[in-house]
């Protein structure tokens, strides 16, 4: 089990610290990189080419402003790409989100909300589960704790209105 997550710049990793210890957390094996869609086009499509070769099975994509890095990525490999638009001092990162969700026809990238590195990394647990039956079973305790947290709040809330 391998993801990789790649990063339009080092400024990214706070968005993508979430998504990397999510997916340690599960069990999967995180390669991370640092590439440009725009400055570093060649490297971005070389990885993206042979990423599933090097044993990577789901690739994060994150970048901010206009970045097409997921798009550049998706474009090279045939790997399910999700792409996490990364907030900027431009537009709140509307562009990021709008970049990387809406691709042409053929060249699909999964696309998470903005700054959204958590869910990209579950995301990710999911695809992966299909093939991977221990994962399954993790997600389905990940998500029964989420909902045993919920009953504790909102018990702990009526007590606290009821006095």
């Amino acid at each position: 089990m391998k993801v990789a997550v790649i990063m339009g710049s080092k400024s990214d990793l706070p968005v993508l610290k979430p998504a990397i210890d999510t997916l340690k957390d599960f069990g999967i094996e995180v390669e991370a990189h640092i590439m440009s869609a725009h400055r570093t086009p060649e490297l971005a499509a070389d990885f993206a080419k042979n990423a599933k070769d090097k044993g990577v099975e789901v690739i994060i994509a994150a970048a901010g402003k206009a970045a097409h890095l997921a798009g550049v990525i998706a474009g090279h490999t045939i790997l399910p790409v999700i792409g996490l638009p990364i907030k900027s001092s431009t537009m709140d990162g509307l562009d990021s989100l709008l970049s990387t969700v809406q691709m042409p026809e053929g060249i699909p990238v999964a696309t998470v909300a903005i700054n959204g590195g958590k869910n990209a990394a579950l995301l990710a647990v999911q695809i992966l589960a299909l093939k991977y039956d221990t994962l399954s079973d993790l997600l389905y305790k990940f998500k029964e704790d989420m909902q045993l947290k919920v009953v504790a709040a909102d018990a702990e809330l009526r007590e606290e209105l009821s006095k």
